[in-house]
């Protein structure tokens, strides 16, 4: 394949594709190989889903129903550009046997849409409005790893990692804010083989693109005169909004960023130096010249001196989420964890910020018992194999799926070879 991204190129034989996908399908799910002939994006997602718990005989879990289904819909983002999506691959939907589908973040299906006939086929296999289609529930398919992956994707027949899925094609790509970067969700086209084709990855990757346009437009105008906002939930560099203009920040000015916002007093050398760096024989003179670094990166009159510290106040998602969770708002403390802070930082002070944020959402979520925000923390990647959570989920929504993740999880626990203490270690935060 010249483009990996492309599940089918022109002048290959569907037939014999298929053919070939299902015998490697099966290889998979019996001796967990898979053959040179799988595309590697297939291959490491057929990796993730049986890492996951995945079984390739299992079902979407319906999770959001009428009036709550409504209510989310209505205050998602993409909400704003279903009359875009609409627009552009309805009438490519109904008159191709088609369905236009939009996913959030989570891989959950918010809209489903097009020829009455395919959604009742689809509606079989429950590809509809409300049920979590994400790589971690579903296995491949191309909504789900379309967000997983953050890339366009298209997956064809026994691509699927699902048995009674790999009938169908689809191809999805994912859709950003064009603010922040985020990724809101993904716009999908599912049929049958008809959409095993390069056109059909490229027009919702056009699609995803205007949407995001889009967005752009939609988005009210901001002063440059507005409080910077920090981005740091979720992301190894940080994304700073500030003048009008968006900074993409080294992972050692990201953390940097994230201690001078938290303390609008300052810090000192040796404060910054402890903060930041587990080896002690770092000297301040490299410390220095990170900072000068940063001063350039940010323009003039942001980064002040003696103490370190920021000239005007920056808002973060960090301290945003931190706020909501002293509120009590965990709804909207859970819709603001875009995952861990700073995943990939190892400074000190990072660390326990970044434990202390997680631990607070996850006991509040426990606590909550909502079976939607437990669900959403669970098939997160950070939730993957966090005991606590699928236990709290198991006892408010206790389907096959969630009793069968949970199984697992409590086997790979009890495994012989586990240390004493990795099951309090598994269940706990990310750090």
């Amino acid at each position: 394949m010249t483009d990996p991204w492309v599940a089918l190129e022109p002048g290959t034989d569907p037939a014999e594709r298929m053919r070939m996908l299902r015998r490697a399908h099966e290889m998979f799910t019996e001796a967990g190989t898979v053959p040179r002939p799988v595309r590697s994006v297939v291959a490491e997602s057929w990796r993730r889903s049986a890492r996951a718990g995945v079984g390739p005989d299992g079902t979407a879990t319906v999770e959001l129903v009428d009036g709550d289904l409504g209510s989310y819909r209505a205050e998602h983002p993409l909400a704003r550009v279903m009359p875009l999506f609409r627009e552009l691959m309805g009438t490519f939907a109904a008159d191709g046997e088609h369905l236009l589908a939009v996913c959030d973040a989570h891989g959950r299906l918010l809209w489903v849409e097009g020829h009455p006939a395919t959604r009742r086929h689809a509606g079989l296999m429950n590809f509809v409005p409300g049920a979590r289609w994400s790589e971690t529930a579903m296995g491949t398919n191309a909504p789900g790893t379309a967000v997983a992956v953050d890339r366009p994707v298209q997956v064809f027949a026994a691509e699927h990692f699902i048995r009674r899925v790999q009938p169908w094609t689809c191809a999805a790509a994912p859709v950003h804010d064009p603010r922040t970067g985020r990724v809101l969700g993904a716009v999908d086209i599912t049929g049958g083989d008809g959409l095993a084709h390069p056109h059909s990855l490229g027009f919702v990757q056009a699609v995803a693109r205007a949407a995001e346009s889009q967005l752009a437009l939609l988005a009210p105008e901001r002063p440059a005169r507005d409080t910077p906002e920090l981005s740091v939930l979720g992301r190894d560099e940080a994304h700073l909004l500030t003048g009008g203009r968006g900074i993409r920040l080294s992972r050692r000015h990201s953390e940097i960023l994230v201690l001078l916002a938290r303390h609008p007093e300052g810090l000192t050398g040796d404060e910054l130096l402890c903060a930041l760096y587990e080896d002690e024989s770092v000297t301040p003179v490299t410390l220095r010249a990170e900072l000068a670094r940063l001063r350039r990166v940010l323009g003039p009159g942001l980064l002040g001196s003696r103490p370190y510290r920021l000239t005007v106040p920056v808002e973060s998602d960090a301290a945003v989420l931190e706020r909501r969770l002293e509120t009590g708002a965990v709804t909207a403390a859970a819709r603001a964890y875009a995952g861990p802070l700073l995943p990939g930082s190892q400074a000190p002070a990072v660390v326990r910020l970044r434990r202390r944020l997680a631990d607070g959402l996850r006991t509040a979520l426990i606590a909550r018992r909502d079976p939607d925000l437990l669900s959403d923390w669970a098939h997160a990647p950070w939730g993957e194999e966090d005991l606590a959570i699928w236990q709290a989920l198991a006892a408010v929504r206790p389907t096959a799926a969630v009793r069968a993740r949970l199984t697992a999880l409590e086997a790979e626990l009890a495994a012989p070879g586990d240390w004493p203490g990795d099951a309090g270690r598994r269940g706990a935060a990310p750090a």
